[in-house]
């Protein structure tokens, strides 16, 4: 049987867009009651990422919201979990991967009938360790629609970046990442935490008195430190003018100024961490 080359034809089309496919990697982002699916491909020019918020449904869990999203199929085969979730902090030359399930549920009970798995990241730069889980049930929908998955604990990449970037200038700096209805509050001492805790603070006086209260904690200097907040700030106005009135340095952060203007990244309503993974890596 002699097959012309318009037979193959298909079957080339087919591996080159499997080729491309496998290039191409899906970052999920899993937060408290949010859900969000961004795609990067190196070959759009036009539009490298895309990002598309997923609307999930309260009366079912996640797992059952991320097969739901995940149902139409995708040719991805890679994809990396960014987990908003909980997480610990572990000096590195202390950490022993044997205890850290246990050191994890003590800081972080479970509940009755909850099914988690104790992951880890490591932060080099930092001389730590990053502990958090993830639902059983939400890893068995990814492993069953993906071949490789990676998860990443959504601060890891906040910290790296916003750790390079504390080199800037010989003051003090606290900063403080809004999401979720969180506040997170961390600072850097040469290549290490030198403060980084969590708070809930949806509302902004919540969100002061934490500043404040840290800022007081830490001993740092009103007239000469500095300040730095980002993220989904509550009533953001009023919260810098009453900062403003006991300390001389507290800023914003822009995305944009710091990211550029990359299309579906800096244009787009996506969360500081999942950009920064997405522009600045891990």
């Amino acid at each position: 049987m002699c097959l012309t080359f318009r037979n193959f034809a298909p079957a080339k089309e087919f591996m080159k867009e499997m080729q491309e496919a496998i290039k191409q990697k899906m970052t999920i982002r899993l937060g408290k009651g949010t859900l969000s699916f961004t795609k990067q491909d190196p070959a759009d020019r036009e539009r490298p990422v895309s990002y598309e918020p997923y609307t999930v449904k309260g009366g079912i869990s996640m797992a059952a919201n991320l097969r739901e999203a995940l149902s139409g199929g995708t040719a991805i085969r890679r994809a990396q979990v960014l987990a908003d979730t909980p997480s610990l902090l572990v000096p590195v030359e202390q950490f022993e991967e044997t205890n850290m399930v246990k050191l994890f549920n003590y800081s972080y009970p479970p509940g009755a009938e909850e099914q988690r798995t104790v992951l880890y990241n490591v932060l080099p730069d930092l001389k730590a360790v990053c502990l958090f889980a993830v639902n059983k049930d939400v890893q068995t929908v990814l492993g069953d629609r993906f071949d490789e998955v990676k998860y990443i604990q959504a601060m890891t990449p906040v910290w790296h970046y916003l750790h390079h970037r504390s080199y800037t200038g010989h003051r003090s700096k606290l900063y403080g990442y809004f999401h979720e209805g969180r506040l997170d509050l961390f600072g850097f001492q040469q290549a290490r935490f030198k403060y980084c805790n969590a708070f809930d603070a949806a509302h902004a006086h919540d969100a002061l008195y934490f500043l404040l209260y840290v800022w007081k904690q830490l001993r740092l200097e009103a007239e000469h430190d500095e300040l730095h907040l980002v993220g989904d700030i509550p009533e953001q106005e009023w919260l810098l003018g009453e900062l403003k009135q006991y300390l001389q340095k507290a800023y914003v952060i822009n995305p944009a100024a710091d990211f550029g203007t990359l299309q579906g990244v800096t244009d787009s309503h996506m969360p500081f961490d999942l950009m920064t993974l997405i522009v600045k890596g891990r």
